[in-house]
């Protein structure tokens, strides 16, 4: 997910700029000019209990979203600067209260079967994502997702939301108008589906894809194959054996084995996942300020980036959102200080006599591996810490949003925003931390609500300063998304989370 916009009251970022602004890629590019042709074949990680060919369903599997994503549009993708780039929509804007939002259809979009995009299509899909998986993928409620004329689409929000742009990258994917049955996936994406059996797909080169815009060469690839795997090591295992051309979001383990390798390369991507942990502000024994900043200073961020994420990662600075363009590098980078912390939980009057429980669970790759790390650093600073951890079902039944201190893992790390109003405004219903604070909550609000960018930057600036001083999150590192490939893959996509499935530049040398 993404999610902090430069449209405030405006947009119009034209299909032609897609290649521009969202197609950063890896580079390597030694073998001259970009060519077209080739099959390109990609392992993903999936289990067959959990295959889901709905695009608006819970796409659990990474196989599944990545050919759902190949064959659908969203309305929105991610960029670099702006992270929001145009797809199915070519441009957007607001009213002045930021609450209404117009998004135009992009010019020649078709459906796979020859069929016009319209804005009928648009509504009917975005209701549907709203039927099918609620208000977090979709934030204007059923009524509220209107067409105006053929090719607009009006969104209306309860209240000023500068980011809706970004939180349209997600899901928002079109499908023909009453569509019940996902079988042959008519989409408008870059590849069609050709065939599918068991959680594998062969997809083939959309020639009439309205997004190749000032190069009617894209896609480059004939065909993309989509191969299921259950486990990371059987996936690393196939590109390490020449199975398959591109091991995606393999992870670090088998990206420090094929370092070296001539034949493979690895890709890394900067800011993907972000494991860090909540501390509960409201009550209990982290409520105390003093306390939370005694964790964030008792760990060593270094250590725990070369240990959890092999070193393919980064240090962060406690705030959320670290790829985002507006990110505040001028904040001072917390680093360990025992010493400090120490003194910190004597004036907080911190009992350092008894232990507590550290909950985690074994969801995002070395998250269970963080909390022994920063269990063993803290007892540094005489904090005792014992590591609990709990199946994600039962994690979420009884840890999140309760328990006083757990590891949490994000992956829509390039929006301030998206993380400031979602997880820690007091009127979130996923405040993890229990974070209440007014001041907090008047910058949150007037970012969302700005027309001037000057003022977004100034309430953003101000958000990211609070979370740092007093805000209930210790975010230590950022994870690269690892992706391995071999020599002949060019042009991959460099962007974390959902910039990574976007293959359209893509090709073989």
């Amino acid at each position: 997910m993404g999610f902090n916009r430069r449209q405030l009251l405006r947009s119009s970022v034209g299909v032609g700029a897609i290649l521009v602004a969202a197609a950063c890629t890896d580079g390597a590019d030694p073998g001259g000019a970009a060519r077209r042709g080739g099959t390109l074949r990609v392992g993903a990680l999936g289990t067959a209990a959990r295959i889901e060919r709905d695009p608006h369903a819970n796409l659990t599997n990474e196989s599944d979203f990545l050919v759902t994503s190949l064959v659908y549009d969203a309305l929105t993708v991610p960029g670099a600067s702006p992270n929001t780039a145009a797809r199915l929509a070519s441009s957007w804007e607001s009213d002045a209260t930021q609450r209404r939002w117009t998004f135009t259809i992009a010019e020649g979009a078709t459906f796979h079967d020859g069929t016009p995009v319209t804005s009928d299509d648009v509504v009917w899909s975005l209701r549907r994502l709203r039927s099918v998986g609620g208000a977090s993928k979709m934030p204007a409620a059923a009524e509220d997702i209107t067409a105006d004329g053929p090719s607009r689409v009006v969104l209306a929000v309860p209240g000023p939301n500068t980011q809706l742009p970004l939180l349209v990258r997600l899901m928002t994917f079109t499908v023909k108008k009453d569509t019940t049955d996902f079988a042959s996936a008519i989409g408008t994406g870059p590849f069609r589906l050709e065939s599918y059996q068991g959680g594998n797909a062969r997809l083939v080169r959309n020639d009439n894809w309205y997004g190749a815009g000032a190069d009617p060469r894209l896609p480059l690839l004939d065909a993309i194959e989509v191969t299921m795997f259950e486990s990371v090591t059987a996936l690393g295992n196939a590109v390490l054996g020449g199975q398959i051309d591109l091991a995606s979001n393999v992870g670090a383990i088998a990206g420090r084995t094929a370092e070296g390798r001539g034949d493979l390369r690895v890709v890394r991507r900067a800011n993907d996942t972000m494991l860090g942990v909540a501390m509960r502000t409201a009550d209990g024994p982290f409520a105390d300020p003093r306390v939370r900043t005694a964790v964030r200073l008792g760990v060593d961020r270094k250590a725990l980036v070369d240990q959890v994420h092999s070193g393919y990662g980064t240090i962060a600075n406690d705030i959320l959102g670290t790829a985002d363009p507006r990110y505040d590098a001028s904040i001072p980078q917390r680093s360990r200080d025992v010493e400090r912390a120490k003194t910190l939980l004597r004036e907080a009057g911190f009992d350092t006599g008894r232990s507590y429980p550290l909950v985690t669970k074994p969801e995002a790759p070395g998250e269970v591996e963080s909390a022994k790390v920063i269990a063993t650093q803290l007892a540094d600073i005489g904090l005792r810490l014992e590591v609990v951890e709990q199946e994600s079902n039962a994690f979420y039944d009884r840890t999140w949003l309760q328990a006083p201190l757990y590891t949490v893992s994000w992956g829509t790390n390039d929006s301030t925003m998206f993380y400031a109003s979602r997880l820690m405004a007091s009127g979130s219903n996923r405040n993890e931390t229990a974070f209440r604070d007014t001041e907090f909550d008047a910058a949150t609000a007037a970012a969302l609500a700005a027309s001037d960018p000057a003022e977004v930057d100034k309430a953003s600036r101000r958000v990211q300063a609070i979370e740092h001083e007093r805000g209930g999150y210790l975010v230590w590192g950022m994870a690269d998304g690892i992706d391995i490939a071999t020599a002949a893959v060019r042009d991959l996509p460099a962007l974390g989370g959902f910039g990574r499935v976007q293959l359209e530049r893509a090709w073989l040398a």
